[in-house]
């Protein structure tokens, strides 16, 4: 399910050439840490088999891109490279510089394999809303909306076969922090994601358009792990769950509206602000009204160890964060009021993002993803910038610390959901 793939295994056909995959493992990513490569490395090993079953060499070398593809390039004589897209910074100047060290007469192409409508292709600028943006995917999806063609054994098997992987020692050589711990719900690789999703279709899809802001309610689908490492395709879960319109309607519109139109406006987002993880990025209204407040005197003020740590006066929030640290993922409409909170209790908007992004990123498995930036899959569950500067939202009833920021709080949490049963959840984990 990986249109990537797809096109390259089209052009080593029509070619009568060999095809090979790469995958370069660099040794440390941002703040990613061993959770991430874990769920990652076990994740790639499925794909090496999968692979193999189908003669097609996979490759996994150690280091940046730009030093590893056009030397692998070289060496084995390949005749032209693909790759897949993501907007953030790091991942495209990857392909810019590994773009500037191939041999002039490799042809080059990049495929967006991980939205079902290319970013490029739903809108040619910044999106300012999902009202905005809604048709112009919606428009598409009759065109791109498909079922995936099958990949096949390859006919044209490569002179030699590829190294074996020492994954032990890849594992071994990563460069990072190793006290955030894997999670016990969530096995890495297709397999195990295609399972979540056909739970999800069975048991929560058909109250996941009337619970899914509910923390107690077990009603997500719980696939952002699997998309976020590309292990199981938004299109793939699309297809599947709309096999199951006419039994719920509202629900299977709801997943469409959160898995679709709101993570591919969080893309556009990333696309095209290059100052998607800053203050700078948000809309003119909203860092006029941060800037205004910023000298706002703070209810509480908290350092980023006692936030890591869960020891603010919030249960609330402590639940919350807890639940982050322990599971690697936070329920959305909670992580929507704990990045409005870090807010109102540090010292500047440029601080409450810094804060939030450095412990999305650390903790949550779907961390360093265009969905954490701005809006996660869903019309009311919000990531780091549209909680923290409005964007895709719009200016609300003026007020200290958040001025039209949209505001939330504890009270309004309690009348939504019954919070002291979220926070009882969590209370062991200290």
């Amino acid at each position: 399910d990986n249109w990537a793939f797809l096109y390259a295994q089209r052009l080593a056909l029509k070619q009568e050439l060999p095809l090979r995959v790469c995958f370069c493992l660099v040794p440390a990513f941002l703040d990613a840490t061993i959770r991430h490569y874990s769920f990652m490395l076990r994740g790639l090993q499925e794909v090496a088999k999968e692979c193999a079953d189908l003669d097609i060499p996979f490759h996994l070398l150690l280091g940046c891109p730009k030093d590893k593809l056009p030397s692998f390039v070289v060496e084995h004589n390949v005749g032209g490279l693909v790759t897949d897209f993501c907007p953030l910074r790091v991942p495209r100047q990857w392909v810019e510089e590994v773009k500037e060290r191939l041999p002039e007469d490799v042809p080059f192409a990049q495929v967006d394999a991980h939205n079902i409508v290319p970013c490029w292709v739903t809108s040619s600028k910044q999106e300012y809303s999902a009202r905005t943006i809604r048709a112009k995917i919606h428009n598409q999806l009759p065109e791109f909306l498909t079922e995936f063609p099958p990949v096949i054994r390859h006919p044209h098997p490569p002179p030699n076969p590829p190294e074996p992987i020492a994954w032990d020692a890849c594992y071994s050589s990563l460069q990072v922090d190793r006290t955030v711990t894997e999670v016990a719900w969530a096995t890495p690789g297709t397999a195990a994601g295609l399972a979540m999703l056909q739970s999800f279709i069975t048991k929560r899809l058909k109250s996941f358009s009337s619970q899914r802001n509910d923390p107690n309610k077990a009603a997500l689908s719980n696939l952002s792990p699997w998309f976020h490492f590309g292990q199981v395709s938004t299109q793939r879960a699309i297809l599947e769950v709309q096999k199951h319109r006419r039994a719920y309607k509202e629900s299977v519109d709801a997943f469409v509206e959160e898995a679709v139109v709101r993570r591919e406006l969080a893309e556009n987002f990333c696309y095209y602000n290059e100052n998607y993880d800053s203050v700078q990025g948000a809309y003119d209204w909203a860092q006029s009204t941060l800037k205004l407040h910023a000298k706002d005197k703070r209810p509480f003020l908290y350092e980023l160890p006692q936030l890591e740590q869960a020891t603010t006066h919030d249960p609330l929030w402590n639940a919350a964060q807890l639940q982050m640290v322990q599971e690697g993922k936070m329920h959305g409409f909670l992580r929507m009021y704990w990045a409005k909170k870090i807010l109102e209790w540090t010292r500047s908007p440029e601080e409450a993002l810094q804060f939030a992004i450095y412990l999305n990123d650390r903790y949550e498995l779907d961390g360093m993803d265009p969905n954490g930036y701005t809006d996660l899959p869903s019309p009311c569950l919000a990531g780091c910038l549209w909680s923290i500067c409005g964007i895709h939202d719009q200016g609300w009833k003026e007020r200290d610390v958040f001025g039209k920021i949209r505001y939330m709080n504890y009270a309004g949490c309690k009348r939504k959901f019954d919070v002291e049963q979220f926070e009882r959840r969590y209370t062991h984990c200290k």
